[in-house]
Parts: C-alpha cells; structure tokens; sequence
C-alpha cells in the first residue's frame, strides 16, 4: 500500500463527502469489507480524485450520469450530496438526469429523479 496516496485519498474522500459520513462509513466497516475500504481510499480517492485532469466539480456531475445509468441508487444519492459540497447546483443535475433519460433510457432517468428528489427533500430540511 502506498501509505501517502492512502492518506490523501481519506483527505479527499473527507473533503467530498464530508466527515460525518466517511466516519460513518468508516464505524461500519469491518475486518472482511475493511480491504474494499482502502482499495477505496488508495486507488479511488488517492489516485483517481487527486488527478488534476478533471476538477471535483466535473468528476461529480460525470458520477452522477455513471450512477444514474447504473441504477445504483444509495451510490447516486451520496454522490447527489457530494456534488452539491462540489459546486454543482440543482438545475445541473437535473441537467444531468435528463441527459441520462435521452442516452441510457426514461427507468433509469426516472429512478434517478426519485433519488434526486428525496435527496433535494432532506438538503432542504437541513436549510
């Protein structure tokens, strides 16, 4: 394991996400899924998310596509968070999903929208 790619992937994964929830992530881990973990933090976060290639702003609008068109809800939801802390607003997203309706298809656009509005829902509770 690289221990600095490591350290600045967990940075980078607390910056995006947020520090409640990688602590959660982190609590729930245990000895069998703490491998996927630090795949997670090295190669993910370190490696990938640390590229100057792409700002973190655009990595989030592209995993929200990738998510939308993989119909991988509760991945789509934290990354709907995430790029909310990333600078990319409502009217983007849903930018985004509708993207994902003419080129993946209308379930998997609307499974996404259905994310995107419980997510709106709780961020707007939170003010």
């Amino acid at each position: 394991m690289d221990v600095d790619r490591y350290e600045q992937g967990v940075r980078i994964r607390r910056e995006v996400h947020g520090d409640e929830v990688v602590d959660a992530i982190h609590d729930a881990t245990d000895a069998f899924s703490q491998p996927m973990q630090d795949l997670l933090n090295e190669y993910c976060w370190g490696t990938v998310w640390s590229r100057t290639g792409l700002d973190r702003r655009s990595r989030s609008i592209l995993n929200i596509g990738m998510l939308a068109a993989l119909n991988q809800p509760d991945a789509l939801a934290g990354h709907m968070r995430s790029a909310l802390n990333n600078g990319v607003s409502w009217t983007e997203i849903r930018e985004c999903l509708l993207q994902v309706a003419v080129y993946v298809g209308m379930p998997a656009a609307l499974a996404a929208f259905e994310v995107a509005r419980k997510v709106r829902a709780e961020t707007d509770a939170l003010g």
